[in-house]
């Protein structure tokens, strides 16, 4: 066994203010005789809502190296109980060996009169990983599509981002199955949380997040599933999409991953504006002819192949790679460069204005003075953001963190428009 690392986060549901002063107990899930036992008992979430890389064993990580009879992570269960909230308790949730990730848990008010009998004193249980859990094989389709009369939902001539994904969690005839909205950035780290494993390459994981990206908005920009009457984008099963699961932890390696790659996506020279619909399978338990394969990538990585080459090797020499606007809920776009200290000017002025509201509700992060000056004061106000969301705490505002203070600044002010099903 090696150890693994877990960061709990706890958010109001309604106001995304982080929770503070909240108890956090761990259980370790024993498949064998269907138990649990405590591991750590009345954690306390800090000011930032945070229990901080609680160390939790893990199977040895060379069983993630190749496909293996041993299941190569550890499953725990963690219980959140917060004065004036509804308990949560997330089940399955899942421990690679070295890994870091985080467990984001939206508990609701108590008091809440509007909140619905099944999201009292909630349960949620994680499926099992695509490579080792036993779901439907994807069955392969046109990876172009035609385009249709717009719905009234996406009416742009171009591919862009999205501010929400609407899952529809089953298949897509299941008229009981949930929808949720989810933030773009989130389902894609959440799919690929779900389908490959964050030891691989790093160079490997960004050739599966692309291709997630790029599958993600054919069927945005194509409206595929609004053409043909249904109210959601996507859904959930891998027989016809990718494995998203609602509520599960998220790597750390990912999340970065797709922080930095967002906007890109797959384009034949063919295909006019389209992305690629980039489908996948694993390639050992599903052989997908002509598509990538998931430990395929793996290995391509392992040789020392780049993200780009890997997604060549399997869609054609022929591919290009472009970069979708980023349009809906956004304040202002990144301006191309990063700032750090030594940059003035009114880029600056906007992540000062944003931070300070932002350290209105997470008090760890120092306010600045809004002067569109980015001394040590505004980079080690930027570092501490980083820490408490996961980035590279490198006090520069990059494209990844320029977004992240974005994301988290509209989700406190609510400039987006929020529809959540709950």
């Amino acid at each position: 066994m090696q150890d693994s690392y877990l960061t709990v986060s706890l958010v109001d549901t309604k106001t995304n203010a982080p929770i503070s002063g909240a108890n956090v107990n761990i259980y370790q899930e024993d498949e064998n005789t269907q138990t649990t036992s405590l591991i750590y008992q009345g954690l306390i979430t800090d000011e930032s809502g945070q229990v901080q890389e609680i160390v939790l064993p893990a199977p040895d990580l060379i069983l993630t190296e190749e496909p293996s009879a041993i299941k190569p992570y550890s499953q725990y269960t963690v219980e959140a109980i917060a004065n004036g909230y509804e308990n949560v308790v997330i089940r399955g949730v899942q421990m690679f060996a070295t890994v870091e990730s985080r467990q984001y848990i939206a508990m609701y008010p108590s008091d809440n009169r509007n909140i619905p009998l099944y999201r009292q004193n909630e349960i949620f249980s994680i499926g099992e990983h695509t490579l080792w859990g036993t779901y439907p094989p994807h069955q392969i389709e046109n990876s172009l599509k035609p385009l249709q009369p717009p719905t009234g939902f996406v009416v742009l001539d171009n591919p862009v981002i999205p501010e929400f994904i609407i899952v529809h969690d089953g298949e897509p005839s299941n008229k009981s199955a949930a929808n949720y909205w989810v933030p773009y950035k989130e389902y894609i780290k959440n799919v690929a949380s779900s389908e490959i494993y964050s030891t691989w390459p790093e160079q490997t994981i960004y050739a599966n997040v692309v291709a997630i990206i790029s599958f993600t908005l054919n069927r945005v920009f194509t409206e595929w599933y609004r053409s043909k009457g249904y109210d959601f984008t996507i859904t959930s099963s891998t027989s016809v999409d990718h494995k998203y699961i609602h509520n599960r932890n998220l790597f750390n390696k990912i999340n970065v991953v797709v922080d930095d790659i967002f906007t890109t996506f797959i384009k034949r020279p063919t295909s006019a504006r389209q992305p690629l619909l980039a489908q996948y399978c694993d390639g050992q338990k599903v052989k997908c002819p002509g598509q990538m394969t998931q430990w395929g990538s793996k290995f391509l990585g392992d040789e020392g192949y780049t993200w780009q080459n890997i997604l060549r090797y399997y869609y054609g020499e022929d591919i290009a790679f472009e970069q979708a606007p980023v349009v809906t809920g956004v304040p202002a776009s990144y301006p191309g460069e990063p700032l750090t200290i030594g940059s003035s000017g009114k880029d600056v002025t906007t992540i000062q204005n944003q931070l300070n509201r932002i350290a209105q509700t997470y008090s760890a992060i120092p306010k600045v003075q809004e002067d569109g000056n980015y001394g040590q004061s505004t980079a080690d106000t930027v570092k501490k953001f980083q820490d408490i969301f996961g980035l590279p705490d490198t006090g520069v505002v990059d494209f990844k963190t320029w977004y992240e203070i974005s994301r988290m600044y509209v989700a406190i002010t609510k400039i987006a428009s929020l529809n959540p099903v709950v």
